[in-house]
């Protein structure tokens, strides 16, 4: 089931954002996120009440910008980073988006490989990006 993320949610979004990335977004950035930032849109997919992924979504005006998205990793390779693709995709056509755009990791070709299957396409390579690796940002029309 995919729900809206709440506060209760950050222990676990945390613990899998650990997991997931060499430099994690902090309790600060997601309670910036949950409270304060007027863009986004952040949701979680429960497993048997347990949280297995997440996604945040910017949407401003036409353009809806994926900031995360993670799969908690004993999850992934089933089908469950295509179900937020999914859900995040008719959130942001919804909302009355004309595309939606995404920076990752040069390196990171699972999400890369997602993100293509999705119609995604590399439109220009952010040097330093992170600060120790260069980022594609990619995008898809709606």
């Amino acid at each position: 089931m995919i729900r809206k993320m709440r506060h209760s949610d950050l222990k676990q979004v945390l613990e899998i954002e650990e997991r997931s990335f060499k430099v994690p977004w902090t309790i600060k950035q997601y309670e910036y996120e949950m409270y304060d930032n007027p863009y986004a849109s952040l949701w979680v997919l429960e497993n048997n009440g347990t949280v297995i992924g997440y996604y945040d979504l910017w949407i401003i005006f036409e353009n809806a910008e994926l900031a995360n998205i993670a799969v908690d990793t004993v999850y992934r390779n089933q089908g469950y980073g295509q179900h937020l693709m999914d859900h995040m995709q008719q959130q942001a056509a919804n909302r009355g988006c004309e595309n939606i755009s995404l920076e990752v990791r040069v390196s990171n070709q699972p999400a890369i490989r997602l993100y293509e299957k999705n119609d995604f396409f590399t439109v220009s390579l952010r040097k330093d990006y992170y600060k120790d690796e260069d980022g594609y940002r990619m995008m898809k029309g709606i």
